[in-house]
């Protein structure tokens, strides 16, 4: 993994904040619409979250050392755990606001002008989550892909609020503007919570999805027909990261030889459908019973 390209991708991530600031904010100076004040608010959260990200991306690339064994990747929850914190708080933020306008109707003003403003920050943020999400999953950079689904659910956000303020400019309901503001809000506390649940999955050493272990299987299936059995098949994420561990059965009459060769290859298949996977193989005779003794691992089931 290339984290200079990694660390551009978040500098790209910050650039495109700061300009929706910008002209969310003057969308917002000009119209007096609150939806679009909702909006602008969500841009400051993807700045702090880009600007998070950067610092993570510099730390999760950072190698292994004595007091890290198993590298720095896990940092990179930390950027998406603190940008859902912040999208909540931004939400909560967005909902105070409209209920005041809610109780306290307002007209809006130059919505022409407001609606056009919005409509291009809407599309820098389009395309830069499209070219974050395809290098996240490049590279499986979760910061990456966090911070692109974040910009997505902002170009939707976006989209409902322009919807709202046209709704407004043909009907003359103002009451709908902050309405579309509240049901913004509750779609960002959901973005929110998503993405520290995801984040805490990953700190608490979450196993890989059912299709990754599926295909631990079957390449664990190949070897089963070849006489070997396995158990304590364990698996974690860590960010970019993949740690995978099993116990290899053997005819106890092998050679070390024999069987660190066949380990080699049992290993090499797994990261044959999982590239990036660090693989740890412990052999065991089969025919000693002893050998299924660790079988749980201090775990049921």
């Amino acid at each position: 993994m290339d984290d200079r390209n990694l660390k551009r991708f978040a500098w790209l991530s910050i650039a495109a904040a700061l300009a929706t600031i910008a002209l969310k904010t003057l969308a917002w100076w000009l119209t007096g619409s609150v939806g679009l004040l909702s909006d602008a608010l969500e841009s400051v959260v993807n700045l702090a979250g880009a600007v998070m990200a950067l610092w993570m991306l510099s730390l999760a690339a950072q190698p292994a050392d004595r007091d890290h064994t198993y590298g720095h990747s896990k940092a990179e929850y930390f950027a998406s755990a603190f940008e859902g914190l912040l999208i909540l708080l931004a939400a909560f933020s967005i909902a105070w606001t409209a209920i005041d306008r809610l109780l306290h109707p307002q007209p809006l003003q130059q919505l022409g002008i407001g609606l056009a403003v919005s409509v291009v920050a809407s599309v820098i943020n389009f395309l830069v989550a499209r070219i974050l999400m395809t290098a996240g999953r490049k590279h499986r950079s979760i910061t990456l892909e966090a911070d692109a689904h974040h910009l997505m659910t902002d170009v939707w956000t976006s989209a409902g609020v322009l919807a709202g303020i046209a709704a407004v400019a043909l009907s003359g309901w103002s009451w709908l503007d902050p309405i579309v503001a509240l049901l913004v809000a509750a779609n960002i506390i959901w973005t929110g919570v998503q993405l520290v649940r995801r984040s805490a999955d990953g700190l608490m050493d979450i196993a890989l999805p059912s299709e990754q272990q599926e295909a631990i299987e079957k390449v664990l299936d190949g070897f089963r027909q070849q006489g070997l059995a396995f158990h304590a098949l364990l698996t974690r994420q860590a960010g970019a990261r993949v740690f995978i561990s099993v116990h290899v059965l053997v005819p106890g009459r092998w050679t070390v030889q024999q069987g660190h060769d066949q380990a080699e290859e049992i290993e090499a298949g797994i990261r044959g459908v999982l590239p990036h996977a660090h693989v740890l193989t412990h052999l065991e005779p089969i025919e000693d019973s002893v050998s299924q003794d660790d079988d749980c691992l201090d775990r049921k089931g």
